[in-house]
């Protein structure tokens, strides 16, 4: 399970209902008139914010649409994935994505009437694939960082000059990435689209066992002679 996150003070709580009431207001306005009707005047009336204010949270109405993607931050815990050499390399990424995914996946709500948005409209979906590669490729250096420093993998390029025992690690740690991301998004459908998972405070509905699942049911698929 993942550590407890401490509760945001009164002024972060005040910036976070600013940021959802402008990201509300800009999907409600889309579904209601359409995406080239909507306004950066009209969002911030409904949201009952300034133009200003606007401005302060977003560049534009698409990307207050497309909205957050996860988020890896420099912390102990992603020091100590990179370091851990013995320890299961799947469950250090589960633990990273749980921390990564909190705020991205807090609001419920938010994340389904995004999803539907996003279906609309294939441009906006676009750029919410483009934020989610940046995310994808910060994943791959940090796990480049632990293949770098394994031995056993020191013990696979040993025959390598420099430049392809980099290359060797750096295509590893992309091949991983790729494919916890795809893991990553697989959790993410099925609990976006599970009823129980917005009702129910059962850790057997969280976005966490979610992925646990995925990666499990990977692990077992891959493991076979298909």
């Amino acid at each position: 399970m993942s550590d407890p996150i401490a509760a945001p003070g009164l002024r972060e709580r005040k910036r976070l209902a600013t940021r959802r009431a402008i990201q509300v207001s800009v999907l409600d306005l889309i579904n209601e008139t359409g995406l080239d009707g909507v306004t950066v005047d009209m969002i911030s009336r409904r949201a009952d914010v300034s133009p200003r204010t606007f401005f302060n949270y977003f560049t534009s109405k698409e990307e207050a649409v497309v909205g957050d993607p996860p988020e890896l931050i420099n912390s102990e815990q992603l020091e100590r994935f990179v370091a851990d050499h013995d320890g299961s390399l799947l469950d250090g990424l589960i633990e990273l994505l749980d921390h990564a995914t909190v705020a991205a996946t807090a609001d419920r709500e938010l994340v389904q009437r995004r999803r539907a948005v996003l279906k609309a409209y294939p441009e906006l979906f676009a750029r919410r694939m483009a934020s989610v590669r940046v995310f994808e490729e910060r994943l791959s250096a940090i796990v480049e960082r632990r293949f770098a420093t394994d031995p056993r993998l020191s013990t696979e390029t040993s025959g390598a000059d420099g430049a392809d025992g980099e290359a060797f690690v750096a295509s590893r740690a992309h091949l991983v990435a790729l494919v916890v991301i795809a893991a990553l998004r697989h959790a993410w459908a099925e609990w976006i689209e599970d009823d129980d998972a917005g009702h129910l405070e059962d850790y057997r509905f969280s976005l966490r066992a979610r992925m646990e699942d995925s990666f499990a049911d990977l692990q077992r698929l891959v493991s076979r002679e298909l």
